[in-house]
């Protein structure tokens, strides 16, 4: 059979059409999820550089050994240097972590500079005050999308993979796809892959779980209507630890939400997260 020569060939034609992606539930506490997880970071580092330094254990002072520190050398004769410590290893990391520059341009020793933190200038009470408030936000949205999740059947509708989606090499593919940048077309583009589901339920149901559960063990309040929480964690300092290592993997998590956002098409994806309604293109071999 003679091939058609490519410039003889009917040229193919995409449509554009619209689908409903993101239930109204879904956008709602996304964007709560969004101001709060904002805040929370911001307010947390600000609570941070009270004391940064982490603990494993019951207990955490000065005189104890921390698993990670933030803090500066100052010899007096040359200017600070800033520099962080895991275990026994030590950074430095001066301009960026344990020594920056304030509102007037000088050098101060300081965990984490001041576009970081919520307030920017010290001050520990003001930051108590914004974390404890959007936490209790932050939980009350979680609940709510819990609740939305389980009536309307979105996690096991939209987030559980399929058999198929967990076999080793579609999960493979899934990861050289990414790697690539190469992002599903047309129909395939309906759904969530299996990197975005599993990661998804990771966040959900695991790292935002015990992200609150690792913050109430620290309240005093808490830990008197609740002690067994405190030793389900080893200790309030084991549960700052690991409060501070889920808030680290929550920040990760948003950074490259942001950028595959971004890659895969952010106003298409703005829009459907706004209006629930997302853009896909088909070929149209009749038009």
């Amino acid at each position: 059979m003679t091939e058609i020569p490519p410039d003889l060939r009917m040229p193919v034609h995409h449509r554009r059409r619209l689908i409903y992606r993101h239930a109204l539930v879904t956008r709602v506490t996304h964007w709560i999820n969004l101001l709060c997880l904002a805040v929370l970071l911001m307010s947390g580092l600000q609570i941070f550089m009270a004391h940064p330094a982490l603990y494993w254990g019951q207990f955490g002072a000065d005189a104890d050994r921390p698993a990670f520190e933030i803090g500066a050398d100052d010899s007096g004769d040359s200017p600070p240097a800033g520099f962080a410590r895991i275990g026994s290893s030590k950074f430095e990391t001066t301009g960026i972590l344990g020594v920056s520059r304030n509102a007037s341009g000088e050098t101060v020793e300081r965990a984490f500079p001041r576009w970081v933190t919520l307030p920017s200038w010290r001050n520990l009470a003001l930051g108590r005050r914004w974390h404890f408030f959007f936490a209790w936000l932050f939980a009350a949205n979680l609940l709510v999308y819990f609740a939305a999740g389980l009536v309307n059947g979105h996690f096991w509708r939209d987030l559980l993979p399929s058999k198929q989606q967990l076999r080793p090499r579609a999960l493979f593919h899934d990861i050289a796809d990414h790697l690539r940048l190469k992002f599903p077309r047309g129909e395939a583009s309906r759904g969530y892959n299996p990197l975005q589901k599993l990661t998804y339920l990771c966040v959900i149901f695991v790292l935002l779980p015990l992200m609150i559960l690792t913050g109430l063990a620290m309240s005093p309040g808490m830990d008197a209507i609740l002690p067994w929480l405190v030793d389900l964690f080893g200790g309030r300092q084991s549960a700052r630890t690991i409060h501070f290592i889920a808030a680290s993997l929550i920040l990760l998590f948003v950074f490259v939400h942001v950028a595959m956002v971004l890659l895969a098409g952010p106003l298409n994806e703005l829009r459907a997260m706004i209006t629930g309604r997302f853009a896909i293109f088909v070929e149209d071999d009749h038009a």
